[in-house]
């Protein structure tokens, strides 16, 4: 039995919006009995695009886009809240709001911890995305917003097929889930979530020059990463969680090595640290 399932790379994402657009152009307007009504114009984004701001001034600074949508999860509060097939889950994993059924039933909502089920005041019903199941059902091999993706960000197949690209990537222990708090067993998850990053730019102050080859070392008392400034005495270690205590340590031969105490409640950027001769 197909069980269907997405995995999203962040690191291919672009913020293009082409999901979200191929989204609003295969449902505005669009009505699939049984699976879905049309989507409003406007309040509704079934699969949106989270911007996150990294770094500042004078490291680079860029940005890391997340697309949300609906999990899929195979334990979804959402089904366990409709108690009369208000929601439910087909058996290729597809989770469904009955557009008839709920009508009214705005409490459902609430039953969503990733807030991606929407209120659609003209027609009085909660909606949310379908893994596009009207489009599956006809043959198609995967949704719109998979399909208008030109990065390739967006990734869709069967996760009980050990062939598909999706389950390799899972099997493979490459992908995380967004929020793998909440116990539900998502069908969607992630590579390249963004995460905390300690940089700097180490400089020579004797010579005023970038320190290439400079030893960084960053423990967080139990495991250490050791990594190698750049041509431009820059470094930076990314993926660190949040809210931790790191000792950072440069050294180099014929220098007076330096240490710092930092702390990853934002991304640290540590600007110029100058080394001084023995």
């Amino acid at each position: 039995m197909t069980r269907y399932g997405m995995v999203i790379d962040i690191t291919r994402c672009n913020g293009c919006y082409n999901c979200f657009i191929a989204c609003r152009d295969e449902y505005c307007g669009n009505d699939y009995p049984t699976y879905s009504a049309a989507q409003p114009d406007k309040g509704s984004f079934w699969i949106k695009i989270i911007e996150k701001e990294r770094g500042k001034y004078p490291h680079p600074v860029g940005v890391a886009y997340t697309p949300i949508l609906c999990q899929h999860c195979d334990e979804a509060n959402c089904v366990k809240a409709a108690k009369n097939g208000e929601i439910y889950r087909r058996e290729d994993g597809i989770v469904i709001i009955d557009p008839e059924k709920s009508k009214g039933k705005k409490e459902l909502m609430s039953a969503c911890p990733y807030r991606v089920i929407y209120w659609n005041d003209e027609k009085n019903i909660p909606q949310k995305c379908t893994f596009c199941a009207h489009l599956l059902d006809a043959g198609w091999k995967e949704p719109r917003c998979v399909e208008a993706c030109p990065t390739a960000a967006l990734k869709f197949g069967d996760l009980d097929d050990p062939n598909s690209e999706v389950a390799k990537l899972v099997a493979e222990g490459k992908v995380e889930i967004l929020h793998p708090e909440y116990n539900m067993k998502e069908k969607v998850s992630y590579i390249g979530l963004p995460k905390r990053f300690i940089a700097g730019t180490v400089v020579f102050g004797d010579t005023d020059e970038c320190a290439d080859k400079v030893t960084v070392t960053i423990s967080d008392g139990q495991e250490k990463e050791t990594l190698k400034t750049n041509n431009y005495g820059d470094f930076e270690l990314d993926g660190l969680p949040s809210n931790k205590e790191y000792t950072v340590r440069i050294s180099y031969t014929g220098y007076k090595p330096q240490t710092f105490k930092v702390f990853t409640r934002d991304d640290v950027c540590m600007g110029d640290i100058f080394l001084t001769r023995k």
